[in-house]
């Protein structure tokens, strides 16, 4: 089974809610974790299971890298906003570093989560 995580900064959660909803049938056969606030408002709009970690700021986004170094995701979408500055920008430094080291797809933006999903649509 397909394990992605679902993340999203607070001027893109909105993004993400609407790309998750596009996507619901596809992502209902996938194992989904995603991040405490994100998760919580992906719940409250959608019909998934959605295993929820920590806020972003409490560690959220250091729990599901270490998903990443223990090889147990396939994939993040981590809708970033690249115009505001993050308090925790340490924690998604290393996020992303680790998706490199560990040659984990992420996409950061709509257009790369569409492939994202498009892929391994079919890898799988």
């Amino acid at each position: 089974m397909v394990r992605l995580a679902l993340i999203a900064h607070d001027e893109k959660k909105d993004d993400l809610i609407a790309f998750v909803r596009e996507y619901e049938d596809v992502l209902a056969d996938y194992d989904l974790i995603a991040t405490g606030t994100t998760g919580k408002r992906l719940l409250q709009a959608t019909d998934l299971e959605i295993e929820r970690k920590e806020s972003g700021p409490l560690g959220g986004d250091l729990m599901i890298g270490s998903e990443v170094a223990q090889d147990r995701l396939d994939g993040i979408v981590f809708l970033r906003d690249p115009l505001t500055a993050q308090p925790h920008e340490p924690d998604i430094s290393a996020l992303l570093r680790i998706c490199d080291v560990r040659d984990t797809a992420l996409a950061t933006n709509l257009a790369s989560a569409r492939y994202l999903l498009e892929g391994i649509d079919d890898v799988s």
